[in-house]
C-alpha cells in the first residue's frame, strides 16, 4: 500500500534590497540575510531547522512514551568545508533534557529521529558526520 505524499512546501521570497529576503510559507513569515546581522543566513536557519526537527521528534516520541519530560534544549554546532560550495561536512548536536526521563528512552528517541523521522535530516547531504548526544537532569533547578 502506497502512503500518499504530503502536499509541497512552498515558499515564496521577495527581495528586500542587499541580500536580505522576506520569505512567506504558508501563514509563516520570516527573513533571511545573507550576512547574518539580525536575521539567520539561510545556512544559520538551516542549522537551526535541523536542531528544531530533532527536538521535534524528541519531544513527541518521549511524550508519547508517557515519560515526565518538563524541558529540551538543544545546542547544535556545524563544521562546513572551507571552499565553495561551503556546505556541512559535521555536525554535533547535543540535547540537555529536564526531567525523569530514563537514558534509554532518549538515546531511542534521538535515533529514532536521525534514521527514520527527521525529514531535514534526510534532506541533506547523507556524507555528513552527525553526532547526537545528550544528558537528562532530574529537574530544572540545575
Amino acid at each position: 500500500m502506497t502512503v500518499p505524499s504530503p502536499p509541497p512546501i512552498v515558499v515564496d521570497l521577495h527581495w528586500q534590497g542587499g541580500m536580505r529576503f522576506a520569505a512567506r510559507s504558508e501563514a509563516a513569515e520570516f527573513v533571511l540575510d545573507g550576512p547574518g546581522n539580525t536575521v539567520p543566513t539561510p545556512v544559520q536557519a538551516l542549522a537551526g531547522s535541523l536542531a528544531a526537527c530533532m527536538g521535534i521528534d524528541l519531544v513527541q516520541i518521549l511524550t508519547k512514551g508517557r515519560h515526565p519530560l518538563q524541558g529540551l534544549q538543544a545546542h547544535l554546532v556545524g563544521n562546513r568545508r572551507g571552499e565553495e560550495p561551503k556546505y556541512f561536512t559535521e555536525i554535533t548536536l547535543h540535547f540537555t533534557i529536564t526531567g525523569d526521563v530514563p537514558p534509554d528512552a532518549v538515546q531511542r528517541a534521538i535515533d529514532l529521529s536521525h534514521e527514520k523521522y527527521c525529514s531535514v535530516w534526510h534532506s541533506l547531504r547523507q556524507g555528513i558526520e552527525l553526532r547526537a548526544t545528550y544528558e537528562i537532569r532530574k529537574d530544572a533547578a540545575h
